[in-house]
This record gives C-alpha cells, structure tokens and sequence, in this order.
C-alpha cells in the first residue's frame, strides 16, 4: 500500500485503515493522519470532474423547500446570532440551488456565493467578508488546506467563517459510517481536524453541533 501524505497539514504520519470494495464499479481506501486526525481518500481515487458534476446534479436543492431551510438553519441561526445588522458575507459551494445566500439576504445581509461548478467567479477571493459559510462542501475539496485557508483569508479582523460538515467520531465508529459512502466525499474531519485548524489560524472552533463549528478571526 502506497504511503500517502495528508491532504490538509501535509503530514506523512499517516496509515491505512480501511478498504470499502462493496461496490463492484468504484472501490476506496481510506487513510487517517495521526497528526490532525483527518480521514482521506486517495487523490487517484477521487471522481474525475465529469463524475463529479453528475453526483452533484442529482441533488434537488430548492430555496422555497422548507425542509431544506430547516437544514441550512443549522448554521443559519448561530451565524445570524454574531453577526452585526448589514453585514456581507460569502457562501462558498452553493450548489446548484443557492438558498443560504437567500436567507442572510432576507435577514438584511448581502451575500455573494461561490462553486466551483455552478458559480465560479474567482472575483469573490478578491474581497474580505464579516461572515463566510460553507455548508456540506467541506467534505469534498480535494485540497483542503488551500481552500480552507484562502476562506480564512478572506474575513475581516472579527468576521467568522462557518463550517457544516458531520464529523467522524475516532476509526472504531468509521467503518460503518454512511457519510463515507457518498462518493463525492473525499475528506472526514475529526473535532481535533478543526483545532489543528483553529492553532494554524489561531483561533479557538466554536463545535454546536456535530456538523456545524464557527472560528472568530
């Protein structure tokens, strides 16, 4: 098995730990750095862009669901709580159905979003936000520590970026995790991913929730 360096802190304390070969089209190995405790799959195990996109069009993301509302409130709420009134923000990886944008915009927010597959204006780098979130897309970067860190980048001293992703709870609980089985997800973080995250920053993760953490910059 070919020793892989970790695809957030560049880490090759790394082992392999699990094989999922269920599938008879597309089979995985996970790896986990025992440096920041991320899970990963492979690079050359990844989807190629054409695969991707069609995962991703299978999604039905409406902005008038409120069902899907209710889901994004997740981080809509703690977010809305520390932010002040007018404030501008990104929301990086908004699918094919922006709706988070939408909802800061109702409070009194403006909100520019970003995806690489359906909104990619690198223009939005450019800028710096009170607020960035990015919702169930953390789990898919292929590079983590460039992306994570450029939306770092882009907050205002006091600003706070926002990350919704469910976190893996240790390698005993991972084997029967179905988070791992979407394969778009390319990436599983641990609650000490994020405070290896928050010392690179330093910043102290706010966890609310299992899939929601807020950094204050």
């Amino acid at each position: 098995m070919k020793k892989q360096i970790c695809v957030l802190c560049e880490s090759d304390k790394t082992e392999w730990i699990y094989k999922d070969d269920t599938r008879m089209d597309y089979k995985r190995d996970y790896h986990h750095c025992h440096e920041c405790k991320l899970i990963f799959v492979p690079p050359e195990q990844r989807l190629d862009p054409v695969e991707e996109l069609s995962r991703y069009e299978m999604h039905e993301n409406d902005p008038e669901d409120p069902g899907y509302r209710k889901f994004l409130n997740r981080m809509f709420k703690p977010m809305a709580e520390r932010i002040k009134p007018e404030s501008s923000g990104l929301d990086f990886g908004s699918g094919p159905g922006p709706t988070l944008n939408l909802m800061f915009v109702e409070a009194g927010h403006t909100v520019r979003i970003y995806d690489s597959f359906y909104a990619n204006d690198p223009s939005v780098f450019d800028e710096q936000y009170d607020f960035i979130t990015t919702t169930e897309t953390a789990e898919h970067l292929f590079d983590p520590l460039t992306e994570l860190d450029r939306l770092w980048n882009c907050l205002k001293p006091g600003g706070y970026l926002g990350i919704m992703t469910k976190r893996h709870r240790g390698l005993g609980h991972f084997t029967d995790w179905h988070y791992k089985n979407d394969d778009t997800h390319v990436v599983f973080y641990h609650e000490d991913t994020f405070r290896w995250l928050g010392r690179r920053w330093n910043s102290e993760p706010e966890f609310l929730r299992s899939d929601v953490v807020i950094f204050g910059a």
